[in-house]
């Protein structure tokens, strides 16, 4: 087994069990399963390298185990820097030159919407893309994707509906990326505020390329805004809340799940400065002391120390990416020895009532034909200056089309 990183990780198989059909399978031999996946390990997003690096990492320690059913992964992670050109270019290299069995957990709604319609036109599995995207959700317009987190549409909605409870007359400021992120969380303030929407919001775009968001929060501010939403990568909702902090700004300050990471976000941000800072989750955060003594984080921390060392535990991105691996491991144990393409996607459509013990209590994993969300179950949480808080209920999502 090796690991070569320069514009590919890959992670080589070893040997395993004879299987007499495996030739007959893209991406199958007798001894190995070929999985392509492209990541962001430079450029404007690679704060989000981290995923990848944890989906690499888990990987690794299912091979060491002896891999699945006898045949080892060999996972082909490409960097495609968060742009969709290169996530075009390197998807048509992994399904045509490198004939990969699927393309699992490709990271990014701009990359993913320049490769959709390839990978469902070819009958390519594009299993539980890391997106929120609503677009992707739509099972009968590409009934070969799966999504593995809950849609922006979704959090979005609950955390508008949250505001506007505990501020009911708030000023909201929605400082949004201009991309398919930032849009579907803004549309889902409208949705969720309905009328209320144009008197209570006072929205500032930016784009993902810029370096910085100090005159957005200026604008903001300066319109009177008592809440604010930063519907952006963890880069941006740092300086936020930094920047709101350095001008004795105080709004409500919510944030997406995509940003909520303590080492990505917080720490840059100010432990301190983000006390109050509200965000969602449907996992166990390693780095909170109330989960000290659990074992499923205990389990966590052993792996992290022995297959990402010198990773920071504290940026949960890593936590996400094994997360999204194990799920991985779920759906190709159901197919068996059937590992064609059509069985491989079908499972991922099969999923019942599957829990990982890193999931906060009661998240489960339910997908079929026209439900293609992994996970669609979310809880508030607040982030206290040590820890993230969980409160209320946890928040069901229904799925499919």
């Amino acid at each position: 087994m090796f690991v070569r990183l320069k514009h590919a990780l890959v992670i080589a198989a070893a040997v395993g069990l004879v299987h007499a059909d495996a030739a007959e399978l893209p991406g199958v031999t007798a001894t190995e399963i070929k999985i392509g996946a492209t990541f962001p390990f430079s450029g404007p997003a690679s704060q989000f390298g981290a995923y990848g690096k944890g989906v690499i990492a888990y990987i690794n320690a299912l091979n060491d185990r002896g891999g699945i059913n006898g045949r080892k992964i060999n996972l082909i992670a490409l960097d495609d820097a968060y742009s969709p050109p290169k996530a075009v270019e390197h998807t048509r290299r992994l399904v045509e030159g490198d004939e990969v069995a699927v393309i699992f957990s490709p990271l990014g709604t701009a990359t993913n919407s320049a490769i959709v319609r390839y990978l469902n036109s070819n009958k390519i599995p594009h299993l539980f893309v890391v997106s929120g995207a609503a677009k992707f959700t739509h099972a009968s317009e590409f009934p070969y994707t799966t999504t593995s987190q809950p849609s922006y549409a979704t959090e979005g909605k609950v955390i508008a509906r949250f505001i506007a409870t505990s501020l009911p007359e708030a000023r909201i400021g929605v400082l949004y990326q201009n991309d398919d992120l930032g849009r579907d969380f803004l549309g889902a303030f409208k949705d969720a505020l309905g009328a209320d929407f144009d008197k209570q919001v006072v929205a500032a775009q930016f784009e993902v390329t810029q370096p910085t968001i100090e005159s957005q929060i200026l604008t903001l501010k300066a319109a009177g805004a008592n809440a604010l939403f930063v519907a952006g990568a963890p880069k941006f909702a740092a300086q936020a809340i930094r920047k709101a902090h350095e001008l004795s700004w105080k709004p409500l300050i919510a944030i997406p799940s995509v940003a909520s990471s303590v080492s990505a976000t917080l720490v840059p941000a100010g432990l301190e400065a983000s006390v109050g800072v509200i965000s969602s989750s449907f996992y166990k955060d390693p780095n909170d002391p109330k989960w000290a003594d659990d074992p499923a984080i205990r389990s966590y921390r052993a792996h992290f120390a022995k297959y990402l060392t010198g990773a920071d535990i504290g940026d949960t991105l890593y936590l996400a990416g094994t997360q999204q691996a194990a799920l991985l491991e779920q759906v190709l144990r159901q197919c068996g020895d059937d590992l064609s393409r059509e069985n491989i996607n079908r499972q991922a459509h099969n999923i019942k009532d599957f829990a990982l013990p890193t999931f906060l209590d009661g998240v489960r994993v339910n997908t079929g034909p026209t439900v293609n969300q992994a996970i669609t179950q979310i809880k508030l949480r607040r982030w206290s200056g040590r820890a993230w808080e969980e409160f209320g209920e946890l928040l069901g999502v229904s799925g499919g089309d």
